[in-house]
Parts: structure tokens; sequence; C-alpha cells
């Protein structure tokens, strides 16, 4: 079994928010397609990063997915769906192996 994790930015890089919505639709693409989804909405992440020298800082919300088996394919096409919609160089995924207790 896998965890899929990814971020998803609160603004755009001009600072524009997205609306509620945008999130509301990642979830319901998610628990279609999977049957659930855990979507951390309320308590945004702060994230901080150098870019040419400048610390930059953004707000964003973490989605998590226990999937099986992981379709490689299927999560690259949906992330670059993503960093489209959501108008992002790249948006962060990643696969965890995970054990159910």
């Amino acid at each position: 079994m896998h965890v899929i994790q990814f971020l998803l930015p609160l603004r755009d890089n001009e600072q524009r928010p997205f609306a509620r919505a945008d999130f509301e639709k990642v979830r319901t693409e998610l628990t279609e397609r999977y049957g659930g989804v855990t979507a951390f909405l309320q308590s945004p992440a702060t994230g901080a990063w150098k870019e040419e020298g400048e610390t930059v800082r953004d707000e964003m919300v973490l989605f998590e997915v226990m999937v099986e088996p992981l379709d490689r394919k299927w999560w690259s096409g949906y992330r670059a769906e993503l960093e489209r919609r959501f108008r992002q160089e790249r948006i962060v995924m990643r696969a965890l192996g995970a054990e159910t207790l």
C-alpha cells in the first residue's frame, strides 16, 4: 500500500487566492477514483524556500490518498493537471510506502 501526499497552494504566484471550490473539486475527483481522501483544508501549512537569494513563503494545504496498487502514470498525469489548474511550475507530490496496522 502507498500513501500519496501532495501540497496545493492557497494562492497563485500573483497572490490571488484560489476558490474553495477548486480544492473541493480535487477532493471529489480523488474520492470518486479511490474511494476516499484526506484533505487538510482548515490548517494551512507554511512553506519556505530560497529563490534567487531571497526567502519565499507560501501557504498550502495537504491532500493524502491511500492506494493499492500505485499507478505512477496516472499520478504523473494528475500532477501535471493540478500544476495547470493551480498555475504552478511544480507541485510537490510523493508516494510513501505504508502498512495498515
